[in-house]
C-alpha cells in the first residue's frame, strides 16, 4: 500500500510510523509530511528511511491512505484534497467528528460504518479520551445503558511533545530546589506555556477552553462523541476532565447506571469477552488493577475495580486506562485502515 502521514514528526506521527511496523502492515511506499521546517529530515519506518516533505498541490497522488495528525486547520483544508486524489483521509482533528456526513469510528464498536474501499471519503478519529471509554461501554450495551458518568485523568502526552517537556523541565526544577534544601523552586525558569497552571506536582481541572454552562471542548467531546459512536443519542453522559502529571496514557473512573440490575459475573464475562479489552480481576490480589505507567507503550483497553455502587444497585463503577497516543490516536487510526483494506 502507499501511506501519507500529515503530522509525521509529531508524537502521534511517530507513533503511527512505529505501529505500522509494529502490525507488519504492507507499505510501497510512505509520504512523510510535515511543517516546512522540518522538510528534508527523515522519518523511520518500516525497516526504512523516508524523506519529510511540506504539503503541497498534488502532493496525495498515487496514495491509497492519508494519516492526518496535524490539527483541525490543516484537516479541513488537505484532508478533502487527500479524497480529491483518490485516497482516504484517517483525520485524528476534531474537524470532522460531529460532522453528520462523516463516520466516527472506533473500530472494535461501530466498524460496520466503514466504508467500501471502493469509496474513499474522510473517516474522523474520534477524541483519545472517547475511545477507551467507548471501547469499554461496548461491552456492557447489552445491558441496557442510560447513564454514563466519567472522571478522566489525562496525562500530559496528550497535549504532545511540548505538553512531556514542559512537565519534565518544572520537575527538574523541583527537585534541585529540593536538593538545595527548599520544598519547590520560588520561580519557575519553565513557567507554564503549554498548559494554564504549573503542572509538576500538581492537578489541573481544564483540557480546552470553557463554554457558558462550565464544562470545557474536552468534557464536550466525550459527551458528544460518545452518543455518536454507540449510535445512542438520548444517553445520558457527563465528563469532568482534569490533566495530571503523568507522562502517558490516560486514566478515567466510569460509573454506568442500567436499565435493570446486572449482576457482576455479568459484567465480568462482557468485559473478559469485549473486543480490544484486558480485564483485571481482584479476586485473588486487591491490587491486581491496571495503572497508566502499565498500559503505556500496550495496545488493549485495560479495565479493572469493576464493582456496584453502594446507593444505587442498578449503577456499577470500574476502571479504564489505555495509552492515549497509541489507542487513543495512531493505533485506532490503523485499525481503521486495516479494517478497510483487509481484503
Amino acid at each position: 500500500m502507499k501511506i501519507g502521514v500529515v503530522g509525521a514528526t509529531g508524537a502521534v506521527g511517530e507513533a503511527f510510523m512505529d505501529i505500522l511496523e509494529r502490525r507488519k502492515f504492507p507499505i510501497d511506499e510512505l509520504r512523510a509530511f510535515a511543517s516546512e521546517k522540518s522538510e528534508g529530515l527523515n522519518v523511520k519506518s518500516c525497516g526504512r528511511e523516508w524523506p519529510v516533505q511540506s504539503l503541497r498541490e498534488g502532493c496525495f497522488d498515487g496514495l491509497d491512505l492519508v494519516f492526518f495528525s496535524s490539527g483541525d486547520n490543516i484537516s479541513r483544508e488537505w484532508a478533502p484534497k487527500a479524497v480529491e486524489s483518490g485516497a482516504f483521509a484517517v483525520d485524528n482533528s476534531a474537524a470532522f467528528r460531529m460532522n453528520p456526513d462523516y463516520a466516527l469510528v472506533v473500530p472494535e464498536v461501530n466498524s460496520n460504518r466503514l466504508p467500501s474501499r471502493k469509496n474513499p471519503t474522510i473517516i474522523a478519529n474520534p477524541n483519545c479520551s472517547t475511545i477507551q471509554l467507548v471501547v469499554a461501554l461496548s461491552a456492557l450495551r447489552p445491558f441496557g445503558l442510560t447513564d454514563v458518568r466519567v472522571a478522566t485523568y489525562q496525562a500530559v502526552s496528550g497535549a504532545g511533545k511540548s505538553g512531556k517537556e514542559e512537565l519534565l523541565a518544572q520537575t527538574h526544577e523541583h527537585l534541585h530546589a529540593q536538593m538545595r534544601g527548599g520544598e519547590f523552586a520560588q520561580k519557575l525558569t519553565n513557567e507554564p506555556k503549554v498548559f494554564p497552571h504549573e503542572i509538576a506536582f500538581n492537578c489541573i481541572p481544564q483540557i480546552g477552553s470553557f463554554n457558558e454552562n462550565g464544562f470545557c471542548t474536552e468534557e464536550m467531546k466525550i459527551t458528544n462523541e460518545t452518543r455518536k459512536i454507540l449510535e445512542m443519542p438520548k444517553l445520558k453522559v457527563s465528563a469532568f476532565t482534569v490533566r495530571v502529571p503523568a507522562l502517558n496514557s490516560h486514566s478515567e473512573a466510569v460509573w454506568v447506571t442500567f436499565e435493570r440490575r446486572v449482576s457482576k459475573e455479568e459484567i465480568m464475562s462482557a468485559f473478559e469477552k469485549g473486543a480490544g479489552l484486558r480485564l483485571f480481576s481482584q479476586s485473588t490480589d486487591t491490587t491486581h488493577y491496571p495503572t497508566a505507567r502499565m498500559a503505556s507503550g500496550e495496545f488493549p483497553v485495560f479495565v479493572g475495580r469493576v464493582h456496584q455502587d453502594l446507593n444505587d444497585p442498578h449503577t456499577w463503577l470500574f476502571w479504564v486506562v489505555a495509552d492515549n497516543v497509541l489507542k487513543g490516536a495512531a493505533l485506532n487510526g490503523l485499525q481503521i485502515a486495516e479494517q478497510i483494506f483487509k481484503q
